[in-house]
């Protein structure tokens, strides 16, 4: 596919012998690009995420309106038509309410497994099915979008079939992982790999524990295909931070069960304990539930 293949810039070098210059192709990965990264929402009410370049991006997730994508697209300046794929994580609705109209009528390929496929097309959520948009993905295969290596990784949820994603370009490696009960060897693996790194943190176990959930949904929100708290996530990067990371944003956070400033607070205090100051060392960001993050431009 041509969307697989290496971009290529053009530059001018000297050829002494011949008196003039010739061409020379250098790709686009051997320069220096930023990456940008926006959430353009992230909770149970809906997850949608862009990573790109100045030329062009993709989304992982699209579980807001398509209305709604096309108009953070246009606030933020990016082109529909710059938008080369969509990545899915799993099944459920809050990660693909939007895929059949970006998918089918603005013919934006759609990206993951077979099983994940199969389950969108099941949803009730999925009003327009997916057929010519479908693309298929195999877990631990990485796969080539111009500048962009994109691996698709098992996670534990409950979904259909679940992944999450490392994404490595221009010497940089971010890892989505956007819904998992537990951090299996795996998980750990693409997060500790990570420079940049999206990870969940679904709620506070006390006020999830006392809150109106019945047992039953508390019990599946805190069981390993579950969702990670807000502990769990500060324990894993307290106990495995080795300087390398620079961003977390803590994602797919709980209305009832969570808030941003807890999350945020969790997470600092388990860093500050083995020495590593937020703000300093890593920069820590609960992201938004219904609304854009900043652009993040990252050289």
């Amino acid at each position: 596919m041509e969307d697989c293949l290496p971009s290529f810039c053009y530059f001018c070098a000297p050829a002494a012998s011949y008196g003039m210059r010739l061409p020379l192709i250098v790709p686009y990965f051997a320069l220096k690009m930023k990456i940008r990264f926006i959430s353009f929402a992230s909770g149970s009410s809906g997850n949608c995420y862009y990573l790109g370049t100045d030329g062009y991006g993709f989304l992982v997730d699209a579980g807001i309106g398509v209305r709604t994508i096309k108009r953070h697209l246009k606030a933020f300046g990016i082109p529909l038509e710059s938008i080369y794929g969509i990545f899915v994580t799993h099944d459920h609705a809050d990660h693909i309410k939007a895929l059949g109209p970006l998918g089918e009528k603005c013919h934006i390929p759609v990206y993951t497994t077979e099983r994940i496929h199969e389950g969108i097309n099941r949803s009730y959520c999925v009003t327009e099915k997916l057929y010519t948009c479908v693309r298929h993905l195999a877990k631990g295969e990485p796969f080539l979008l111009r500048d962009f290596r994109i691996t698709p990784f098992e996670v534990p949820h409950d979904g259909t079939d679940n992944v999450g994603y490392c994404i490595e370009a221009d010497g940089k490696t971010f890892s989505f992982l956007t819904d998992l009960g537990r951090i299996t060897p795996v998980a750990a693996q693409y997060i500790c790999k990570a420079d940049y790194l999206v990870i969940e943190a679904n709620y506070d176990e006390e006020m999830l524990r006392t809150g109106r959930y019945p047992l039953h949904l508390q019990e599946r929100i805190a069981g390993g295909n579950g969702h990670l708290s807000n502990r769990q996530t500060a324990e894993f990067l307290a106990d495995h931070y080795d300087g390398k990371l620079k961003y977390v944003w803590l994602c797919h956070l709980s209305e009832d069960n969570n808030h941003p400033e807890l999350a945020y607070k969790t997470v600092e205090q388990k860093l500050r304990e083995r020495g590593v100051v937020v703000g300093r060392d890593v920069q820590v960001v609960p992201l938004k539930r219904k609304q854009p993050s900043d652009l993040y431009e990252l050289e």
